[in-house]
């Protein structure tokens, strides 16, 4: 397969507020993110010929990224839909990164947004919770999705002796980050005796292992390489991206602690010509605590079962070896759905062009970004970095 590195940039990104959102549906925010999008990269919505969404939960479209193209009066000539869960962001911008190496089309609008917080009523949001699960082999046996993320938990503690004070040091790190950023939806200090004495979801998981529900949207927007002196931000560009896929329900999972992270992200590292050891900072997918002990093992950021041990360190926080989750990622960020991991993308863009403020990482050349959909089921991990090659 011909390589993507370096011939594609992101040139705007942008959020709109997250949390509690009550006076703006889902519609609004994706549509708000898009337009501040587009004023980031200083480019009008006429120069857009690309659009990628994916569809609101709260208010869902049968055709979403042309109902949106419809509002915003965009006529792109490449526009679709896509939802693999938490990894949909990056399956998207790998699709917008090889609709435009082949010139399919120039300038790619990447905007998600959904209204969990406000949108869906209690027990709606228990009826979501509880409807991933296999129809004959999961779900008559009552499991919600933080019981599979909890199952999940479990093995790794029985197979590699991890600890609930080391999945707690990974919310611990996320909230630390997030009270450097304004803009994040909970940004008051938590220490490893809070999460363990917050509320039991499902064991071993405490609440304060569990991601947020938000409302929110988020929006990059790509061009060709070849085109990026026409734009005035800093271009940040696609290294390397690889998607991995072993099973959609966790009954038929090959393992328990080892996913296929490890395939998309041997993918994202031989398309990029970099290694793990050459990664600045990188934004893991974190709607449960253990998916980022996994996640670090999978990725080649440690040896397999020392994710505990090396998130206990410290080496995920700023000024640590390796800073995950900077702006706090979907534990303390924000998470509103499936665009929760576009928050991840766009804030790996504020620090790659050194915008990031208080929580920059010093001198951040290169970042890595991964995300997950259903329960460990669809991985997608992308490497972004200053430089072209």
């Amino acid at each position: 397969m011909e390589s993507l590195r370096g011939k594609v940039a992101i040139v705007g990104a942008a959020d709109t507020d997250v949390g509690v959102i009550p006076d703006k549906s889902a519609t609004t925010l994706c549509v708000e993110a898009a337009l501040r999008c587009l004023d980031d990269a200083g480019v009008s919505t006429d120069q857009v010929d690309g659009l990628i969404t994916c569809n609101s939960m709260t208010e869902p479209y049968m055709y979403h990224a042309e109902a949106i193209a419809e509002y915003m009066q965009l006529t792109p000539r490449y526009c679709m839909s896509v939802a693999t869960g938490g990894s949909t962001t990056f399956s998207a911008l790998h699709h917008a990164a090889t609709a435009i190496s082949n010139g399919v089309c120039d300038n790619v609008l990447i905007t998600m947004a959904d209204s969990l917080r406000t949108g869906l009523a209690r027990d709606q949001a228990m009826t979501l919770l509880a409807s991933t699960g296999h129809s004959q082999f999961e779900t008559p046996y009552g499991p919600t999705v933080p019981a599979l993320y909890a199952l999940l938990a479990k093995a790794h503690m029985e197979q590699y002796g991890t600890t609930e004070e080391q999945f707690a040091a990974v919310a611990v790190a996320a909230r630390k980050h997030a009270s450097l950023n304004p803009s994040a939806q909970m940004r008051e200090r938590i220490t490893i005796e809070d999460v363990l004495q917050s509320k039991r979801i499902a064991d071993p998981l405490h609440m304060l292992d569990c991601s947020l529900m938000s409302d929110g949207g988020s929006a990059v927007l790509l061009t060709s390489a070849d085109k990026v002196s026409e734009f005035s931000n800093t271009p940040i560009y696609v290294l390397g991206v690889g998607e991995g896929h072993h099973h959609e329900h966790v009954s038929q999972a090959h393992s328990l602690t080892t996913s296929a992270a490890v395939e998309s992200g041997r993918r994202a590292y031989e398309m990029s010509g970099l290694g793990p050891e050459d990664i600045d900072l990188a934004q893991l997918y974190d709607c449960f605590t253990p998916t980022v002990i996994i996640e670090l093992e999978d990725l080649g950021f440690c040896k397999k079962g020392e994710g505990g041990e090396f998130a206990e360190s410290g080496a995920i926080e700023i000024g640590g070896s390796l800073p995950i989750n900077t702006h706090g990622g979907l534990l303390s960020h924000c998470h509103p759905g499936h665009p929760g991991s576009m928050f991840a993308l766009t804030e790996s863009v504020k620090q790659l062009r050194h915008q990031a403020g208080k929580r920059q990482v010093p001198k951040a050349e290169t970042a890595l970004v991964h995300g997950q959909g259903g329960i460990m089921s669809s991985h997608t991990t992308l490497i972004l970095g200053r430089e072209r090659y």
